[in-house]
């Protein structure tokens, strides 16, 4: 089964989806709930997802927490779906510490990849953990705001709210 509910955040409607294992998928500000939706039946039959917040309320919890700069690192159990190559990526983002940053082609050498940055840029597009899994983490090689699925001025939020960013 998957649990699904949304709230409302620091950065606008976020709908959440778990499973027993653990959270599956969030949905950020731009991602409207067809999008949400739609991946959960790209992943899952539609008899199994049902509405339920109480099944949600620690990614709920310390997703505010998180918005409100009392959680620097999440302890959700997660039940990541991918390829082998995006949970690599993701892996990876994992590994970012909170209020820093790596640019897409330091991530991509991280994980010694052939495929270049812009493998890794659509892998880090295609993660359903957005904050959990810290793409925003990632930047242009510039150091310029790119890439972020929630939008630019979301993804600056984030670094602010870590300190990565002094704007």
């Amino acid at each position: 089964m998957v649990y699904c509910t949304s709230f409302e955040s620091k950065i606008g409607l976020i709908y959440v989806a778990s499973t027993e294992k653990g959270t599956c998928k969030i949905s950020v500000p731009r991602q409207n709930r067809k999008d949400f939706f739609g991946w959960l039946h790209e992943n899952f039959d539609n008899n199994e997802v049902l509405d339920n917040k109480s099944r949600n309320k620690e990614a709920i919890d310390q997703l505010n927490r998180y918005f409100n700069g009392k959680l620097a690192k999440f302890t959700l159990p997660i039940d990541l779906l991918g390829s082998p190559f995006q949970l690599r990526v993701w892996k990876e983002l994992n590994k970012i510490p909170y209020g820093t940053t790596i640019t897409y082609k330091q991530l991509a050498k991280r994980i010694g990849t052939s495929r270049g940055f812009q493998a890794v840029g659509r892998a880090n597009a295609a993660n359903p953990l957005p904050i959990v899994i810290p793409c925003h983490r990632v930047v242009g090689a510039d150091g310029s705001l790119v890439g972020y699925s929630a939008g630019v001025k979301t993804k600056e939020f984030l670094l602010k709210l870590e300190g990565a960013l002094m704007i």
